[in-house]
């Protein structure tokens, strides 16, 4: 008997895009399930429980921010990837913000798209018996396997590829880790001088696990590099 397949969720209002991300994924073994407003792609979020979620940040009933924001209130672990035709600094950290994984800025490569997403879908599986895996940050406790972190009472919740960023920070705790080494190991992506997805995440990991983010003692930044982490 075959395995199930995945099932994506696509929150996206142009048809076109629709017609051909649907056709692309199925193509790649995906299902797909679609919505053209915000609240109704949270209904669906609701009843069909899908394994990832393809979220356009422009929608005719409200924006992908709020959207976004809701289904992490469904789900804190399903990996949402975020479609914006913006190319601004400040939209791309405020989706992350929001609780987006990743996004992708339009026009993109589908065959890209795809590849990652399959690539997030193979990372996000947890083998049954797993053993959870914690570590320390100065006074934040940090659960990999949960996707928690827990600093003066207070729990935050870890994205997918925050904990990825910690974990591998963490195997080369107290060595600088460069940009380019951190976006091919965890994103898969060459580095270009306009990606600025690392500095993001570091960004969001900082205000959940330092004390000052704006002065880090924690995840520290080796100039021109990259970053390191210290215990």
């Amino acid at each position: 008997m075959s395995a199930p397949r995945r099932k994506i969720l696509l929150i996206e209002d142009e048809p076109h895009i629709v017609l051909g991300l649907t056709d692309a994924l199925e193509f790649e073994g995906f299902a797909v399930v679609s919505a053209g407003r915000g609240r109704d792609g949270v209904a669906l979020a609701r009843q069909e429980r899908p394994d990832a979620i393809l979220l356009d940040l422009m929608l005719p009933d409200t924006n992908g921010f709020k959207v976004c924001e809701e289904l992490r209130r469904i789900d804190a672990f399903v990996p949402i990837v975020m479609l914006t035709a913006r190319s601004q600094e400040a939209d791309k950290i405020r989706g992350l913000d929001a609780g987006a994984d990743d996004y992708v800025t339009k026009p993109f490569s589908v065959g890209e798209l795809t590849a990652r997403m399959r690539a997030l879908l193979r990372r996000v599986q947890r083998p049954a018996g797993a053993v959870e895996v914690t570590m320390r940050i100065g006074d934040a406790e940090v659960n990999l396997s949960t996707h928690a972190v827990v600093r003066e009472g207070t729990t935050h919740v870890l994205s997918f590829y925050e904990v990825e960023l910690l974990r591998l920070l963490g195997e080369r705790l107290g060595q600088p880790v460069s940009r380019d080494e951190i976006l091919q190991k965890i994103w898969g992506l060459d580095s270009q001088p306009t990606n600025r997805t690392v500095d993001n995440f570091i960004v969001k990991l900082r205000k959940k696990i330092e004390k000052s983010p704006e002065k880090p003692e924690r995840i520290l930044t080796v100039y021109g590099f990259g970053y390191k982490l210290v215990p």
